[in-house]
């Protein structure tokens, strides 16, 4: 099966205020960027026509870049604004938005003070991240080798390029066991999240999720955890150690790729999925407007 490279597309690639062929958004091999991490990110879905929750991943994107040092170049409403372009440009009414800024190739060193800050949009279709059959059994994960860092060590609470490079790993070694994902723990030992998602259990009928003190407190994980309260189940945020989830009932996973995914083992844990995880995915299909109760027209 070939796979087709993203750079070698057809369509545009909004590029620091203007849209370029898909093939001419290039960066330089000397582009800061690409030597010292220094960039942010943000992955959005699109669902009939409407990007969900727009707002709050550009205001991420803003902070992110803030906590990176970098200053935007661009304002809120300029980058909404360029998402909806994009979407448009493509004509993609269900897919996947990608707002990225860096530091390109003015300087090259550590230090990048000077450097300016790029800022492009991709959007392209994108099915589920994980295939309708594995979503439907319910994922497998490994356990990871490697932890999340301590917030004294990492800017954790940012949506940064070089915080990936462990949820890489992770996900090949879980690959070439036949494995869908990971788990990662944080460096105490605690339960965190896995590659690309954050993680719930259902214990005793009630939800528990790790506190996000040194990783991304998800938009979709505060979505779903709206409609978990709407349909009256109790969320618990506090630490977890991994031999609690022998006491877990069900588990899944929540993120813009993932969407709401029941998870069947985590290592030698094993899960089933059940009637919390089929509220959850139905409840966040119809908020996100992959149903007909909640279809919306384009922006």
């Amino acid at each position: 099966m070939s796979i087709q490279p993203f750079d070698d597309r057809d369509g545009y690639i909004w590029f620091n205020g203007e849209l370029l062929p898909w093939r001419d958004a290039k960066l330089h091999v000397l582009t800061h960027a690409l030597h010292y991490a220094s960039s942010v990110f943000e992955g959005e879905r699109i669902y009939n026509g409407k990007i969900f929750k727009l707002e709050e991943h550009t205001d991420r994107l803003f902070y992110s870049a803030e906590t990176l040092d970098m200053e935007m170049p661009y304002d809120r409403n300029t980058v909404n604004e360029a998402c909806l372009e994009a979407m448009r440009a493509n004509d993609i009414t269900n897919g996947y938005v990608r707002p990225i800024a860096w530091r390109g190739s003015d300087l090259m060193g550590v230090t990048a003070r000077g450097a300016r800050v790029n800022v492009a949009i991709a959007v392209w279709p994108w099915p589920s991240y994980f295939s309708p059959e594995a979503r439907l059994k319910g994922l497998k994960l490994d356990l990871a080798e490697w932890r999340r860092p301590s917030p004294a060590t990492s800017p954790v609470f940012a949506k940064a390029a070089g915080l990936y490079m462990i949820c890489t790993l992770s996900k090949h070694a879980a690959e070439r066991k036949g494995l869908d994902d990971a788990l990662l723990l944080d460096w105490r030992g605690q339960v965190a999240e896995a590659t690309g998602a954050n993680i719930f259990f259902v214990m005793d009928g009630k939800l528990h999720t790790p506190t996000p003190d040194c990783f991304l407190d998800g938009i979709t994980r505060r979505t779903v955890m709206g409609l978990a309260e709407q349909h009256g189940y109790e969320v618990i945020e506090r630490a977890i150690m991994p031999e609690e989830m022998a006491n877990a009932d069900e588990c899944f996973l929540t993120g813009t790729a993932a969407e709401v995914t029941p998870v069947g083992s985590i290592g030698s844990y094993t899960f089933q999925p059940g009637q919390v995880c089929k509220t959850l995915m139905d409840a966040y299909d119809i908020t996100v407007g992959k149903t007909a109760a909640s279809e919306t027209s384009a922006a």
